[in-house]
């Protein structure tokens, strides 16, 4: 057996930092400070777990938004199909979904944790949960690592795969980064990324609960396009959500740090302008004798209508064939044009994951290993990696663990 390995956090990327470690032959500690492991998991593709993403590996790279070139080394040596390997190896059976996504069968993330851990049993990896590091120190060449408890374990390997700040409630408090800074690392700093948004206008909170599926979503500052994707948005009772929101979030938070953005929706992207006014002439009709406020209910849900009806201007009680050409062309315009102020975002306590952490420069991107420090590594979402939804993160939790793994198990003690 090799020295030993302590490995920080017992999340995604720490779980498989022991996991490639212990192939390795390493001896490895997996410290976790939760009464279970892979508590976020839990969590992930709303309780189901997108392990990863099936597209082709390279282009995994245009889904990572900051500092895409330092993960090259890590998804090289442990890509998504390698990642989908080993799960179906270790008895977790995977589909694939609209836009690649991959989640086990059973659609549960216990599944996902569960083949991990037998994994780590097999191997022969210790693991001690309940257990939450107080200090790192090196003295002599060698990590001493202390936990809350007052015990002490000694390795000469050091892999912190603590995640950041997003979902505190499962254990991610930002204890790594505290250690980060002990060793003389730099913080870039954290932000919540992929959570939902605040808008201004107090007419939105009366669409809380209203999903529309397949409209298009543009974010705009001034002239600007930063953000236009289509997709499904959810309204809530502050603002904005859903998958579409979550992925611009990830795109403007920076921005939206320094001031307001517009938020346009398009409700009926498959309807040219043109084509939109005929359908809006064919309901008309149909309806031209009663009240306009009965000239939309084929056309958008109950629930918008009123919010729609009071931005278009229009008298509801108007009778439909008295609406004007200018006030229909102001309708179609809302129809493709609905639009918010967003005002900021969501805080960690919601957000899916954290911006931010261990600047990558200090850290080498071919072992994962600090430039700082000789014998500690990074993982996970503790780098100033961050990517959008749709499985890319836990691509990169994989990956940047087990590289770790490898690579501390491989140098010398």
């Amino acid at each position: 057996m090799a020295e030993k390995i302590i490995v920080v956090g017992g999340g995604a990327a720490g779980m498989m930092a022991a996991v490639a470690a212990a192939q390795q032959h390493a001896d490895v500690l997996l410290l976790e400070r939760n009464e279970k492991l892979g508590k976020k998991l839990y969590l992930t593709g709303k309780g189901r777990c997108n392990v990863t993403n099936a597209c082709d590996t390279q282009d995994l790279f245009g889904q990572i938004l900051r500092n895409a070139k330092f993960m090259y080394s890590a998804i090289y040596t442990y890509d998504n199909f390698r990642v989908m390997d080993f799960f179906e190896q270790n008895g977790v059976p995977l589909k694939t979904e609209r836009g690649g996504r991959v989640f086990p069968v059973s659609d549960h993330s216990s599944d996902v944790i569960r083949g991990l851990a037998q994994a780590l049993k097999r191997l022969g990896v210790t693991v001690r949960l309940h257990t939450r590091i107080a200090s790192i120190q090196k003295e002599q060449g060698r990590f001493v690592v202390t936990d809350t408890d007052g015990r002490t374990v000694t390795a000469a390997k050091v892999i912190l795969a603590t995640g950041g700040l997003s979902y505190p409630s499962t254990g991610s408090d930002g204890d790594g980064y505290r250690f980060a800074e002990h060793f003389g690392h730099t913080l870039i700093r954290q932000k919540p990324s992929l959570a939902a948004m605040y808008v201004k206008e107090d007419d939105i909170p009366a669409l809380q609960g209203l999903s529309l599926k397949n409209i298009r979503t543009r974010v705009s500052d001034g002239k600007k396009t930063l953000f236009d994707e289509c997709g499904e948005l959810l309204f809530t009772h502050f603002g904005v959500s859903g998958p579409l929101i979550l992925r611009a979030s990830a795109v403007v938070n920076d921005r939206l740090s320094k001031g307001p953005l517009t938020l346009s929706m398009d409700l009926k992207p498959a309807l040219t302008d043109e084509q939109l006014d005929q359908r809006l002439l064919r309901d008309f009709a149909q309806v031209s004798r009663k009240q306009f406020k009965h000239a939309l209910d084929q056309l958008l849900p109950a629930k918008m209508i009123p919010v729609v009806l009071a931005r278009s201007g229009v008298c509801p009680e108007k009778k439909t064939l008295e609406v004007t050409k200018e006030e229909r062309k102001h309708l179609l315009w809302l129809l493709k044009n609905f639009q918010a102020t967003l005002t900021g975002m969501r805080d960690m306590k919601e957000a899916i994951i954290t911006r931010g952490g261990v600047c990558v420069k200090e850290v080498n991107p071919s072992t994962m290993e600090s430039k700082l420090v000789e014998g500690l590594y990074f993982a996970g979402e503790m780098l100033d990696v961050d990517a959008m939804t749709g499985g890319y993160n836990l691509q990169i939790a994989w990956s940047s663990g087990y590289l770790a793994g490898i690579s501390a198990a491989a140098q010398p003690g």
